[in-house]
């Protein structure tokens, strides 16, 4: 060995040098190998005798995963094991989840986050992330700066008061920004120490929580008003002075904040609302591929939502931007835009109608119900954002089918026992007709002699994509033209012998190839409107690639 290459050695030797030895070691998630660390590494790192003798190669160590979580009696157990491995070796979970993501993603994230968010204080094992109540007031800052690591790259954020379609869990509500979170690690590639879950723990409103002995978060009811916007004002501030990089999601706040928290912090920093806008961008794909099904163009669509909240209206406002970038003007696209409220629809003459509805009251007659909706504004889609189970009923879904040759049926509402139908359900009321999408995701349906493969329009295709686009190129704003940018590279991705099968999306195994295009997509936007900070190279797409984490053991020998 040369004295350059000896130095070199030594140089990587010490780069690869865990912070942490013995015990310490084992107990950090980022750093541990399990059963993997090597003889030597383990006489080098002060760790011999703390683990069995043999040396498991990663294959075996995934093998023995999935083999324990296969035999689990339910995905609830399954997800409270892919948490504890988390909590134990993290490399090895985003090597288990990202090898096998069609199966294990709706464990890790919908539609079983959802039941263990509601069970959170029961199944406590291990903190991860921050918890920040009124009481840090005039001291966030200071909380920030508790994380242990500095270079977070994305940070996501729930006060906990709409999560999913279960309502107000408060601080149990942590599971959601956790969940998020690993899937821009397996899907997206942005490493894991460069993420941060937070959970702002404003009270509950939820009196089954308050009365719940097991309770973890503060017990009392939601910080409203004045107090909630300085406290949201002053945790934005210290994001930005602690974690200067950082993009900021916000996740699964109520209705009355969402909007309005999105609208004042968009132009101010890096930030994005993915229940607004990762839904939107999602949904527009699969409008887009259903476009190449029926030959219609975006601008030719009539679209009918039936709910209108932070997802139906965040969906309609991309769908606007997307038509008005292909020259339709935004009066006309606004008014291919129809919603349904839980009274009735949503026109003109309503005197009762919340400020982020009145830009789509159009000027129509009063409509009490879904199916009158349907039969009178005729919609080439109908998109369930309601929250609402069994909503799409045999008639409606007909209704559609009787004037629309393949009428666009989209059951979003999360988790799978509030969708607005099934799979199924669409398919065989249409006679095979319909173009199914869903939020959660639904087995294959068999339906006269052909197989249909309903794609499932989850937000996991588009947030760790264009979080991954904002990190690579150092952006400084999240625009809605990335959304709808990530809208069109998703919906490129499809192929026409998936269309065939009726899936708009692509499969779930392509997620972080699938990322790594929208990400490029998302850059490209930042460098084209001057909101790019990093320098920009040749090929956008190679780049990203370069960036993406990969769960791989470094060599501590």
């Amino acid at each position: 060995m040369t004295p350059a290459t000896a130095i070199k050695h030594v140089q990587e030797k010490a780069a690869a040098a865990p912070s942490k030895r013995g015990a310490d070691l084992l107990h950090d998630p980022l750093l541990n190998k399990g059963t993997a660390f090597t003889r030597e590494e383990r006489l080098e790192l002060g760790i011999l005798g703390l683990l069995p003798p043999a040396v498991s190669k990663p294959e075996e160590q995934k093998e023995r995963v999935l083999r324990n979580i296969r035999k689990r009696p339910d995905d609830l157990d399954r997800y409270v094991d892919l948490l504890s491995l988390l909590d134990r070796n993290e490399t090895l979970f985003y090597k288990v989840v990202t090898d096998h993501i069609e199966e294990l993603l709706p464990i890790i994230y919908t539609p079983t986050v959802g039941k263990g968010c509601q069970l959170y204080a029961h199944l406590f094992r291990r903190s991860r992330g921050l918890f920040i109540t009124r009481h840090e007031k005039g001291m966030i800052r200071d909380v920030l700066k508790n994380w242990p690591r500095r270079d977070v790259r994305v940070v996501v954020v729930t006060d906990g008061e709409r999560i999913l379609g279960l309502g107000d869990l408060g601080a149990s509500g942590m599971g959601i920004p956790v969940g998020k979170l690993s899937l821009y690690t397996a899907c997206g590639g942005v490493p894991p120490w460069q993420t941060l879950p937070i959970t702002l723990d404003v009270g509950t409103n939820n009196q089954a929580l308050l009365d719940d002995p097991l309770y973890l978060g503060v017990r009392e009811k939601r910080v409203t008003g004045k107090a909630y916007d300085e406290l949201l004002e002053e945790f934005v501030l210290a994001v930005q002075e602690v974690f200067p990089k950082a993009l900021l999601q916000f996740e699964d706040f109520a209705n009355h904040n969402a909007f309005r928290l999105l609208q004042e912090y968009r132009d101010r920093l890096c930030c994005f609302n993915d229940d607004i806008q990762g839904t939107a961008s999602v949904t527009l794909a699969g409008l887009y591929s259903a476009g190449r099904i029926t030959g219609r163009r975006l601008s030719e669509e009539r679209i009918l939502f039936h709910g209108a909240g932070e997802a139906a209206i965040g969906i309609a406002d991309l769908v606007v931007s997307a038509m008005m970038a292909d020259g339709t003007s935004k009066k006309e696209a606004m008014s291919r835009c129809w919603f349904m409220d839980s009274k009735a629809l949503v026109e003109s003459t309503r005197k009762d109608l919340q400020d982020h509805k009145l830009p789509y009251a159009h000027k129509h007659k009063p409509i009490g119900d879904l199916l009158s909706a349907v039969k009178e504004l005729k919609p080439t889609a109908l998109i369930g954002v309601s929250g609402k189970a069994a909503q799409f009923t045999e008639e409606i879904v007909k209704a559609m089918a009787s004037f629309n040759d393949r009428p666009i049926v989209f059951a979003l509402s999360n988790p799978t026992a509030n969708s607005e139908c099934t799979a199924e359900q669409a398919y065989r009321w249409s006679a095979g007709r319909a173009i199914f999408a869903s939020g959660s995701p639904f087995p294959a349906v068999d339906f006269e002699g052909r197989r249909f493969i309903p794609g499932q329009g989850n937000n996991a295709y588009i947030f760790p994509g264009v979080g991954m686009g904002a990190i690579a190129s150092g952006a400084t704003r999240v625009t809605d033209e990335m959304f709808f940018e990530a809208a069109r590279a998703l919906a490129s991705r499809v192929s026409s012998q998936e269309l065939e099968k009726g899936c708009l999306y692509p499969p779930l195994t392509q997620l972080r190839e699938v990322s790594a295009h929208i990400a490029a997509a998302a850059a490209q936007v930042a460098y084209q409107r001057g909101y790019a900070t990093e320098p920009k190279t040749k090929n956008l797409l190679a780049r990203i690639r370069s960036l993406q984490y990969r769960p791989e053991y470094p060599n501590y020998a």
